[in-house]
């Protein structure tokens, strides 16, 4: 399913994330310089190569821009593409659509300069924080509007998209949806309350996990409240071992199911004609995670990489992604302007506060005691 595959791929949870082996050239050779000379592969603005014109006159040269890993029905990416492709005439090859973020790696590894390779990257964060060597460092026009936590330094990577753990609920089997974690536990939800996977095994099951535990006095560096919380909820009756799908979702098997709030939202159009599937954003359990974007420093079509980038975080692109339910990275800044698109964003739920975002450190120590403890914890 390709929604698990990408999930898996957020924090990457029991997998191994360094670096190994060597990059192959696999008799590939390196890009050739635009018309005028300038080298986009080493270029780290659209400034420093000349100017925007000159950026897209290289990248319409180049003809063709290779992305991987990019389902057409996730975060709206068939639109992405496609509208890509009509505004600036480059053609866009898009290899192992149902790949993960591991898959990625292993191509730019394996292919290294040769004209298949991948010339940009759609990574869990994990993914990214872990192979930043393998990234050429580019800061686009509207740098200035990512925050700063949502960006490496040099720009050697960049948060894109992403959304919040969430409560769906079927307000046809459920009388009063829950709202927040403290609500989960009232014994009115007992059988009632599914959480996406196994947190062992699926990135929003964990992310599940460490939202509950903000909302029970844990922390980034303390994600045992959320065991505890979870085990509670076992003890009460109140938790599913069930894995939702959209078939359980749909039977009435699962009234209750914490995801992203992008997949949610997604499940309620999904269902529409049949009941309501309300999706709120717990308050006490605020808890995000993102994608992020990076280009390959071996990209074959150097510059054609860097104008997707410069297209994806424009406000147009950033508009298609909060056209597939997903939150752009720039979505605060683009609201208090005026350039979202308002009807989109109405249909997100609301979100009160904000987000803080872990370390990779805090990630793996995360991972470690939820791999060690949940089977006792809800068992």
């Amino acid at each position: 399913m390709p929604v698990l595959r990408r999930l898996l791929a957020v924090t990457a949870i029991g997998a191994t994330l360094a670096v190994t082996g060597c990059v192959s050239s696999g008799g590939g050779s390196d890009p050739a310089p635009a018309a005028d000379g300038t080298d986009w592969s080493t270029v780290t603005s659209a400034e420093a190569g000349g100017g925007f014109d000159a950026l897209v006159a290289a990248a319409q040269a180049e003809g063709t821009l290779n992305v991987i890993a990019l389902p057409p029905d996730w975060a709206n990416y068939a639109e992405m593409i496609s509208t890509f492709e009509q505004t600036y005439g480059i053609t866009v090859e898009s290899a192992n659509p149902e790949g993960s973020s591991q898959d990625e790696i292993n191509a730019v590894q394996q292919l290294g300069t040769q004209e298949r390779a991948p010339d940009v990257l759609d990574l869990g964060q994990s993914f990214a924080l872990g192979n930043v060597d393998l990234f050429a460092p580019y800061q686009v026009q509207t740098w200035d509007t990512i925050p700063e936590g949502n960006k490496d330094a040099d720009g050697a990577w960049v948060n894109d998209y992403g959304g919040f753990v969430s409560i769906g609920c079927n307000t046809s089997l459920v009388a009063n949806c829950p709202q927040t974690f403290g609500d989960l536990a009232k014994p009115e939800y007992a059988g009632q309350v599914a959480l996406n996977g196994d947190p062992t095994a699926s990135a929003s099951a964990f992310a599940g996990v460490w939202a509950a535990a903000l909302a029970n006095g844990g922390s980034l560096d303390d994600i045992t409240p959320g065991l505890e919380f979870f085990g509670g909820l076992a003890d009460s009756g109140n938790l599913l071992l069930v894995d939702p799908t959209p078939a359980t979702i749909e039977s009435g098997q699962t009234p209750i199911v914490l995801d992203w709030d992008y997949l949610n939202l997604t499940q309620a159009e999904q269902v529409a004609a049949s009941f309501e599937w309300r999706v709120a954003v717990p308050s006490d359990g605020l808890f995000a995670q993102y994608y992020a974007q990076a280009i390959n420093a071996n990209a074959p079509h150097p510059a054609a990489a860097r104008l997707w980038q410069e297209f994806l975080y424009s406000d147009v692109g950033q508009n298609i992604w909060l056209g597939g339910k997903a939150r752009p990275v720039r979505l605060t800044e683009m609201t208090d302007s005026g350039t979202a698109d308002a009807a989109l964003v109405s249909v997100l739920p609301p979100v009160s506060g904000e987000p803080t975002y872990p370390t990779q450190e805090q990630t793996d120590a995360a991972n470690a005691v939820v791999a060690q403890n949940w089977a006792s914890a809800t068992s």
